[in-house]
Formats: structure tokens, C-alpha cells, sequence
């Protein structure tokens, strides 16, 4: 009988009940039969489980736990790589580097003076930090097969490879290939365009997951330029927008089959093929707090930054014991029998591999509290940092870095000079890296390219050497110290057998103003095939100055003072003797000024008899004092704080008489080394642009309304046409028709306006010829139509216009034109680099381009001077005119070169230069234009001779 639910009747599967089950059967009789049913059939299957063997791991796909066997195996393995400690990579004992590819032939250098790197054999640890030991050394060095095989004297070459090229270095200096710590070459390409900016992960405060081999550009050409300036090694970091930013990679500047690569990849441009170690950047302070502070979701003070960091490491170091607890079960009790697999999370295993000690560790820290903070990070969480970047105020607190966890207090990554650009960067100190280095530290000087050319960046350790750093930790602080803080300390920095054979040949002792490589070799292959070679005279190393050492940062004012020992003379003075002699000038000031020049006989007894002071110099100069122009200073104290500046115009004309600061740190400081005038305008939108007026005071002036604190209310006419200019006009067209549209209506009055202040009455003043028009601008196509724009007003006037480029990256293209229209230039920067597509067509200099901007520009006889880019470089400004004079083939003598920074800016304004006469000099131990050389006096024109 069927049921109604379509299944099989019972009787139909069970057959009829048997007779003793027809009759009535009790329900607790039925259910303890189906328990006893299942007890059995349980008993049965376990006795089945028991008696088949179990199949053995080579053949079962999963553990009892559902696990897969591989996978668990796999993840065993990882357990080992996990607890493995990365060992630098060795240099002596390797028949070839890593990096070197079949076919290139090896390479004997003849004839160098060797800087090795580190002092001889037996020098103790004291006498090497105090410079003992080191030394250049004439010798042959021999590369093949990617490395240096061979530093000796007279190498032969029937002791060679038949093949071997020769390069004659003609007894100049060769070191190793310059290491940049700190760059964002590549990530952060030049010139600056979106598409190619990957420099931070902006999506998420801790991202120590993503990696900046990722967004590396071969293709770069900053990359050449970088190398052209004899850097061969970078570490590119991911930038500081975040607490922590990311992975770093150490590339080699050789790129693709032209520099003898086999591909063009950032893979090949890797140091260290192997991967040994791997490396981290974080970042501490003001960055992170702008960045994420203005959203929800990031650290707006530096309380939320601790939190942040503290968050992320307790998060990593969870993953790093559930790791460790996986591993010592799997080993102790077998795979078989973990119950997971061995944890792994892809987004903090960057961050773990840090605290295994298997991450090299680079933060950027500037103040007190970043540092202590972090110090106390690396104690709480067990793990190393090799150095603080930035780090302007480590000076400050030596023993807070000799806290930090590892016993290895972290290097210093320092700029020689460049602070003031925000308050991180205000309590900075030029003398940091020597007070770094005098308690036991390590100052290592880097570009943070492309905030610095990296191409320079040997510069920046030249200026540690002026600064007080001794000889030998200045060359270190780019060569030795970087490879030993990234890993490479057996291959890279020296100039030894079995060292990576990166090696450069220089022009000059490379710690000289206007060093340039003659030749660079990367795995021992050569990366210029016909580099440009300055015409320069016979090497002269510099013999190191201990003096230097000796920081006087505050003068002593004096009204009379004598200086003996001056011999050479960068000025012309009515008070000059004018007869000949040939001993050493005597010069002498009285009120704070120059009253004789020369023998100097009567002035020295009446000088005598009033017990003036004397001071002897050892080759001294007097010459003028600087004058800076081009940035802001004057106008702020600290550049991105905008309680300390004057602010962006915007479309608003001002005037820059009526937004100055004086008495600040950075024109104390400018004033120090010789800035005595400064020429200011008030900015546009943004640093380096400018608007409205500019106004010439003496930086030493405390208010503005101090006699003869002003010496130009209004020295000239300021406007922009670089790619700032975007930020107002639609279009560049419309933002230099507005500027012809300005000065043709001014042309077309009859008279001058009543509002002297007024713009229209500044323009009157231009277009009748009385007041300066300068242009802020670079790219050659904007000059080429501001010419035209001259052309037409002077058409209608009949009057010339002075006019003025500032900026003037590509300006060199149309030198000719410049010259023929009497347009001046003040380069700002000397030397650029293609920061932005305006610039792309700049010239880098030797071994790249024939010459440089300036080097165009006076041979086709324009007025040039050198201005500031940004306001740090009120440090230099000297050093820049003494690469000029040094690069020029001879071209400029060292007082014209010296006009560079000083006379021919009046001369491009047409304006009277507060000089000599007036009490405005400098005296200089060592010539102005030399890295060795130091202000002994400043004449300001108050009175009163500053001496240091």
C-alpha cells in the first residue's frame, strides 16, 4: 500500500513483522534496542580506524585537521626564513660581482692619487677618528669582472688581462663612487608632472607595506644627471608624507644597455641583486600631522603620532609571536598535527620582518621629541634604527640618540645648510654634523633629492668640511659612512680589492668648490662614452685646516681694528696707497670704516699709539660684501609657517618695503657669512615667485625705520610668468598679454599718476626707463615672448625699458637675443636641474652638457648674477661664484666672478650699490671663492666692523 507521501510503503521495505512482533511491542523496549544498535556500530567503526594503517605524509593530501599537507610543509620551510639573520654581503672572497655582466672588458686605471677610504694598517681607533692615517696614495687600480681587483703602484700591464682598457687619470683624485642616503630619484621624476610623482601613498597613514621599487623610472633622466655628479649608489626612499611610508630600495646609477646594463628595469638597477638586506622608511612630526591631521583618519598631533606608531609595531610584533608559537609547535610535534596554518598577513610582514631584525630602518625626525619618542619606540619594540633623517636638532642631543635600542646609536642624515624652511628645520645648525661627529656620531650628509640636486650632493659634504667636520669624515660622510649604515660596508665606500667597482676620477680634490667627475665607473664599466672635460690646472689637494674646528658663531663688534696679512684685493678704494710694494696689504678701519689700504705707515702709528687692535690673517682678501637676491628673505623667518611671513600676493600688489621683518635668524646668520644687502620681493604664490616691488635694506638693521635700513624703498618691478603664473591667468598667452595690456596702458599716459604707490604708477616708472622690470621665468619660449613684449612697448615710447630674468633655467637658449635687448639674467638656481617642464631644456654641466646656463649667458656677454633660489643659500652665495670661476675655463677672474653675487645685481637693476666706500666690506682668511676660506670681518655700513 502506498503512502500518501509518494515514499514506499513500511511493509514494502521491512517485509511482514515476524510472529513475536505482531502481538504489542512497549516503546522503551524499542528505543533501548536502536541505542544498543548504534553502540555497536560505533564500536565496529573504530575498530575499522584502528586496524587500517594511516596513510604516511609523502602520500596523504591533508592532515586529520583538513589541512594541506604541501601548504603546511611549505609554511615549515618559511619558519627558517623567518628566524634568519641577514649578513652583509662580503666583498674580498668573491671571484665577480653579482651585478657584472659577460663581455665587458676589465679596466686599469693609471696613475691616480687614492683616496682607500680608511687610514693604514696599525692606525688605532682614536688616532683614525682623528683623521690619522688617512691619505691620498699614487696608485693603479685594476677592475674586472665587476670589481676591484687591484690597488697597487705601477701595475703592469703584461700582469693584466690582454683586453684590458686603460684610462690615465693623470695623478687626479679617485675615490669610490658617491653614495646618496636619501633620495627620491626615479619615484619622484623630474621635471615634476603628476603622472610621474609617486613618491607617497597617501591612502592610509601606515602603509609600511607598499614599496618604492614599485614606482621607480628607469626612464628617469634625473637619474644621469645624478650620476653625472659622480653619485653612483642611492637609497630611494618612499617620501614622509606618512608615519611609516614604506620599503626603500639601494639602486646603482647604471641604467639600461648605453651605461652596460642588459635591460632597462629597476630590478637590474637593484645594488644588491641578492636582496640581503631589505630596507624601511618612517617619518616623524610636522610632515605626517599636515598630511593626515586635516582627516579622520590620521594623527593630527604628535601625542596621535606615538599612538600610531606604538598601534602598528604591537600589531606586527603579535604577527611576530603567533609566527614564532606556529613554528615551535610544527617543530616540535610535527605538521601532522598543528590545527592552522602558520599565520601570514601580506600587510604587516614588512613591518615584522623589522622587528626580526631583517630591515635596515631610515626615520625622518627632526625635533626633541620626535627623537625621544622614537628612541623609546625602538626599546619598547626591540628593533634598530640606522638613521634619523633630517635630524636638525640631533646635535642637540647626542645622548638621546646613544639611548636608542641595539647599541648602535643611529646615524645623522643631514643637509649642510639648507634649514629655515620650516619651524622643524629653524634651530638647525650648519656646525651639526662636526658637534655630531665631536660626541662620537655620525653625521652622513644626503639631497633628499629632488629638494637638493643629488648631483651636488658631494657639495653638501664639502660644506660639512667648511663647517668644522675633519677631512677625512667630510669624504666619509658620503663614501664609508652611507654603505656601512645601508649593510654595504664590505662592498661599497672604499677603494679596496673586492669592493664593488664603483670608482670616480675628479678634476679636482673632490671636497673643492666646482668639483666635476672626469669619468665614473659603475661594476667597473664606464658610463660616459665622450665626457666633457674642464680645462683646469694641475690638482692641488686640500691640506685639511684644523681651524676650521674652531666655531666662533657671534663676533665682537669693533669701531677700529687693523688687519695685516691681506694679499690679495677684490675691491677698488679711494683710501688705497697707490704706490707698489710687495709685501702683503695692511688695511685699516677706523668708525667702521676703511681709512688705508697698503703700507699704511702713518695709520699704523697713530694705530699703535691708541692701541688699536691687530689682526693677522694668513692669505687674506678684501672684497666686497654680497648682496642676496631672489628669495624672500627679509620678508619671513620661517618659510611654511605663515605666522612668520609676509605671505603670497595672490593678485593683490604690494610693496616689499612694506612687509619687512628684520632682525631675524636667518639674515643674523646671512650677515655672518657676508650678506650684508638683500633685495626682496614680496612672493607671488608661492617661494621663488615674486610680485609687486622689491626693496634693498641692510640685513644687519633691526626695524626698517633705522637710518639708512632702507637703501631701495622700491628697487624694482616684480612679476611671474614661470608655471605659477597658472595659478591666475587661464593660459600663459593671457597672463603676457595682461603684462603687454599693463605697460602699453602705462606707456599711453601722458603723466604719472597721483597714487605714487599705486601699481599703474610703478609700471609709468618702467616704461619710462627709470625703474627695473623683472620677470620671474625659465622657459626659453616665455622669454623669447617677453623680448617681444619689450620691443613693443619701447616701439611706442621710444624709451628703453630695463628689463630683468630671474630664474632663467633655459634662458642660455636665447642668450644672443638677451644680449642684443640688454636683458640681464639672475640665475636662480645657479645650476638647475629640470625641477619643472619650464626647465626641462636646462644644462647639467660636465660630463654631461658643454658648459652650464652662466656659461652661455657671459659668452654671449649678458649680465648675469647668481641669486637665491631659497633663503638657506645666503650660506654660499660665495662658493656658488667661486664654481663658477673655478668651471669657466678661465673666463672670469676672481673679482668678476665675485661680482656674480654682488656688484653685477645693481647693474642689472640699475641701481647704486651701497659699496666700499660706504662701509660695506668683507675680509676673508683664504680666498671667498674657496671651501677653505672664513669671514674674519663683515662691514655692514652701521658704524662698527663685525669680527669673527
Amino acid at each position: 500500500m502506498d503512502r500518501k507521501d509518494g515514499l514506499p510503503a513500511y511493509t514494502d521495505v521491512a517485509g511482514h513483522p515476524p510472529a513475536w512482533r505482531q502481538g504489542r511491542v512497549r516503546r522503551s523496549r524499542v528505543l533501548r534496542f536502536a541505542v544498543l544498535a548504534c553502540l555497536a556500530f560505533i564500536a565496529f567503526a573504530q575498530w575499522k580506524q584502528i586496524s587500517v594503517p594511516k596513510p604516511t605524509l609523502s602520500t596523504a593530501q591533508t592532515t586529520v585537521h583538513g589541512l594541506s599537507v604541501k601548504r603546511l610543509e611549505d609554511d615549515l620551510a618559511i619558519c627558517a626564513k623567518l628566524r634568519s639573520r641577514p649578513t652583509n654581503p662580503i666583498g674580498l672572497g668573491r671571484d665577480r660581482n653579482a651585478r657584472y655582466l659577460d663581455g665587458h672588458a676589465p679596466t686599469l686605471i693609471k696613475n691616480a692619487s687614492v683616496w682607500v677610504g680608511e687610514p693604514v694598517e696599525g692606525t688605532s681607533a682614536e688616532d683614525a677618528r682623528k683623521g690619522k692615517g688617512y691619505s691620498w696614495i699614487p696608485a693603479d687600480v685594476y677592475l674586472e669582472y665587476g670589481l676591484i681587483k687591484r690597488v697597487e703602484s705601477a701595475i703592469a700591464m703584461s700582469s693584466v688581462s690582454a683586453d684590458t682598457l686603460t684610462f690615465d687619470a693623470k695623478g687626479r683624485p679617485l675615490t669610490t663612487g658617491i653614495i646618496d642616503m636619501h633620495s627620491h630619484a626615479g619615484a619622484n621624476s623630474l621635471p615634476d608632472l603628476f603622472g610621474w610623482e609617486d613618491t607617497n601613498e597617501v591612502s592610509g597613514d601606515i602603509t609600511p607595506y607598499v614599496r618604492s621599487i614599485d614606482g621607480i623610472q628607469p626612464g628617469d633622466h634625473q637619474l644621469q644627471v645624478i650620476k653625472s655628479g659622480g653619485v653612483t649608489t642611492s637609497l630611494i626612499l618612499p617620501g614622509s608624507a606618512n608615519n611609516m611610508g614604506g620599503e626603500a630600495y639601494v639602486i646603482k646609477h647604471a641604467i639600461g644597455k648605453p651605461d652596460g646594463r642588459n635591460e632597462t628595469s629597476a630590478a637590474d638597477m637593484l645594488a644588491d641583486p641578492d636582496r640581503n638586506w631589505r630596507f624601511m622608511k618612517m617619518a616623524c612630526g610636522e610632515n605626517p600631522k599636515r598630511v593626515y591631521g586635516r582627516f579622520e583618519h590620521g594623527p593630527s598631533s604628535r601625542m596621535g603620532e606615538s599612538w600610531e606608531f606604538r598601534h602598528a609595531f604591537e600589531t606586527a610584533a603579535s604577527l611576530v609571536r603567533r609566527q614564532d608559537d606556529w613554528c615551535d609547535a610544527a617543530a616540535a610535534f610535527g605538521v601532522q598535527n598543528v590545527k592552522e596554518y602558520l599565520p601570514q598577513e601580506l600587510k604587516w610582514e614588512s613591518l615584522s620582518a623589522l622587528l626580526r631584525g631583517q630591515v635596515h630602518l631610515n626615520t625622518h625626525c627632526y625635533t626633541i621629541p620626535d627623537l625621544e619618542a622614537f628612541v623609546d619606540h625602538t626599546n619598547e619594540f626591540k628593533f634598530i634604527v640606522r638613521a634619523f633623517h633630517h635630524a636638525h636638532q640631533t646635535y642637540l642631543v647626542p645622548e638621546i640618540l646613544k639611548r636608542a635600542y641595539g647599541g648602535d646609536p643611529p646615524a645623522s642624515a643631514l643637509f649642510a645648510d639648507n634649514m629655515w624652511y620650516k619651524a622643524e628645520a629653524y634651530i638647525a645648525s650648519e656646525y651639526a654634523g662636526k658637534i655630531l661627529y665631536d660626541n662620537g656620531l655620525t653625521p652622513i650628509y644626503v639631497s633628499d633629492n629632488p629638494v637638493l640636486n643629488a648631483q651636488h650632493v658631494l657639495f653638501e659634504a664639502a660644506k660639512g668640511y667648511r663647517y668644522g667636520l675633519p677631512y677625512h669624515a667630510a669624504l666619509a660622510s658620503v663614501t664609508t659612512a652611507p654603505a656601512e649604515r645601508l649593510g654595504f660596508a664590505e662592498r661599497l665606500g672604499k677603494v679596496k680589492p673586492g669592493f664593488d667597482a664603483d670608482v670616480v676620477v675628479w678634476d679636482s680634490d673632490p671636497l673643492s668648490v666646482g668639483a666635476t667627475p672626469v669619468q665614473v665607473w659603475i661594476d667597473g664599466t664606464a658610463q660616459f662614452e665622450d665626457p666633457v672635460e674642464l680645462q683646469k690646472p694641475a690638482v692641488e689637494f686640500i691640506v685639511p685646516d684644523e681651524s676650521l674646528a674652531t666655531i666662533v658663531e657671534e663676533p665682537t663688534l669693533m669701531d677700529n681694528v687693523i688687519f695685516t696679512g691681506v694679499s690679495t684685493l677684490l675691491v677698488a678704494h679711494s683710501k688705497q696707497e697707490s704706490s707698489p710694494h710687495d709685501k702683503p696689504y695692511n688695511v685699516v678701519l677706523s668708525g667702521g670704516k676703511i681709512t688705508c689700504i697698503g703700507l699704511c705707515t702713518a695709520e699704523l702709528q697713530v694705530a699703535s699709539a691708541a692701541k688699536t687692535p691687530v689682526i693677522g690673517l694668513k692669505n687674506g682678501y678684501l672684497s666686497e660684501s654680497i648682496t642676496a637676491f631672489g628669495a624672500t628673505v627679509g620678508l619671513n623667518a620661517i618659510d611654511y609657517e605663515t605666522s612668520g611671513d609676509n605671505g603670497d600676493d595672490g593678485e593683490v600688489f604690494s610693496r616689499g618695503e612694506d612687509g619687512l621683518q628684520l632682525d631675524s635668524k636667518k639674515l643674523h646668520i646671512g650677515y655672518r657669512y657676508g650678506v650684508t644687502k638683500a633685495i626682496s620681493a614680496p612672493k607671488f604664490n608661492g617661494g621663488g615667485t615674486h610680485h609687486g616691488t622689491s626693496v634693498g635694506f641692510l640685513t644687519g638693521s633691526t626695524t626698517q625705520i633705522e637710518k639708512g635700513a632702507v637703501f631701495a624703498s622700491d628697487a624694482a618691478l616684480h612679476y611671474t610668468l614661470d608655471l605659477s603664473a597658472r595659478a591666475t591667468e587661464t593660459t600663459f598667452s593671457a597672463a603676457i598679454g595682461h603684462l603687454r595690456r599693463k605697460l602699453l596702458d602705462a606707456a599711453a599716459l601722458s603723466q604719472a599718476p597721483n597714487d605714487t604707490y599705486s601699481e599703474t604708477s610703478f609700471l609709468y616708472k618702467v616704461v619710462q626707463g627709470t625703474l627695473a622690470l623683472v620677470i620671474t621665468v625659465h622657459s626659453a619660449d616665455t622669454i623669447a615672448a617677453l623680448l617681444k613684449v619689450k620691443a613693443a612697448v619701447e616701439d611706442k615710447t621710444g624709451t628703453p625699458i630695463r628689463l630683468a630674468i630671474i630664474g632663467g633655467a633655459e634662458s642660455w637658449i636665447v642668450a644672443d637675443e638677451l644680449a642684443a635687448a640688454n636683458v640681464g639674467v639672475v640665475l636662480a638656481p645657479l645650476q638647475s636641474y629640470s625641477m619643472s617642464w619650464d626647465q626641462l631644456r636646462s644644462l647639467t654641466g660636465a660630463p654631461l652638457t658643454n658648459g652650464t646656463a652662466i656659461d652661455k649667458l657671459l659668452d654671449a656677454g649678458v649680465i648675469t648674477a647668481i641669486g637665491l633660489q631659497e633663503d638657506h643659500v645666503v650660506h654660499h652665495l660665495a662658493l656658488l661664484a667661486g664654481t663658477v670661476y673655478k668651471n669657466g675655463g678661465g673666463k672670469l677672474s676672481e673679482k668678476r666672478a665675485f661680482d656674480l653675487v654682488s656688484t653685477n645685481v645693481y647693474m642689472l637693476l640699475g641701481l647704486k650699490e651701497p659699496n666700499v666706500e660706504e662701509g660695506h666690506f668683507l675680509v676673508y682668511e683664504g680666498s671667498p671663492l674657496e671651501i677653505g676660506s672664513r669671514v674674519k670681518a663683515v662691514g655692514g655700513g652701521r658704524g662698527s666692523v663685525s669680527v669673527f
